[in-house]
């Protein structure tokens, strides 16, 4: 089963019947509950964070959710995350968003992944701060926090030595590639918070790279949307780094330079810092 399967919760806060259990809710999602096992689990963390939206004032469609991540978790005790020793250690990304998916508010919902070879070593999922008029809108926000992430990144690389330049980031919009690889500021693009250009001057100096991915290979779908048990276990069984699955990529993108004006990528930190490091010392140690 999957953990998301039919996670709308309702197109009104006041949909449902109010359960009695404002508290426990918050234990189940927040403290020491669902949400500490996000560190090691991505593959609930969309799941988780929707349900923690509602902890406030849940209903029973959020309880029941609740009640459907918990029975995922027992029937798969055995996911996790795997870091073999030898794999590459190349720094690739996804990023994606689902517009407007928030019933309430219409905000989007901004995902994305970095791995380093085949290892998953960040992952977020959260709700945007402003509505997107477009999809493409909602994409160039989320390629632009996951530039952030990226770029953070590096930086932590380089201290360890690892220089890396035109990070690959793969967007499924074709549209959002555009925007940020155009150096001259559209009419239809001026309304977007100014903070979210800063993506256009690294893809300028050459720090990332978009690459259009189609959605059926794009990785961070698991962090923006629900999907059923087909998809969701084909988001998680994925390699990145096997062959088969970076020829079938490749043979499908096209670097943001091939789009008028050019252009690469950069970034930043959002979460797992802690995590990210150890695991860097301990590659450099040998251990991983």
């Amino acid at each position: 089963m999957s953990p998301a399967l039919g996670l709308l919760l309702g197109a009104r806060a006041s949909d449902g019947v109010m359960i009695d259990m404002a508290s426990r809710c918050s234990e189940v999602t927040n403290d020491g509950g669902v949400t500490y096992l996000t560190a090691s689990r991505p593959d609930i963390v969309f799941s988780t964070g929707v349900c923690a939206r509602f902890q406030c004032d849940p209903r029973d469609s959020h309880l029941s959710a609740v009640k459907r991540i918990l029975r995922y978790l027992k029937g798969t005790p055995d996911f996790g995350l795997w870091y073999p020793k030898d794999s590459g250690f190349e720094l690739i990304a996804y990023t994606d968003s689902d517009h407007a998916g928030c019933k309430l508010n219409r905000k989007s919902t901004s995902g994305a992944c970095q791995f380093l070879g085949d290892k998953l070593v960040s992952w977020s999922s959260r709700k945007q701060n402003c509505v997107s008029l477009s999809t493409a809108e909602a994409e160039y926000v989320a390629a632009a926090c996951c530039c952030s992430q990226v770029l953070w990144m590096k930086t932590q690389l380089a201290d360890f030595g690892y220089t890396m330049q035109r990070i690959p980031i793969y967007c499924d919009s074709k549209s959002a590639i555009q925007i940020t690889a155009n150096p001259v500021q559209h009419s239809r693009t001026k309304h977007i918070d100014i903070r979210y250009h800063f993506i256009k001057d690294h893809v300028e100096k050459g720090n990332v790279e978009l690459y259009f991915v189609e959605s059926d290979y794009q990785l961070a779908d698991l962090f923006t949307k629900p999907f059923d048990e087909k998809r969701h276990f084909f988001l998680l069984s994925v390699d990145p780094y096997n062959d088969f699955w970076l020829h079938q990529i490749r043979t499908r993108t096209k670097p943001s330079r091939d789009v008028p004006g050019g252009g690469r990528v950069h970034v930043l930190n959002l979460k797992f810092r802690d995590s990210f490091c150890t695991f860097v010392k301990l590659v450099v140690q040998g251990l991983f």
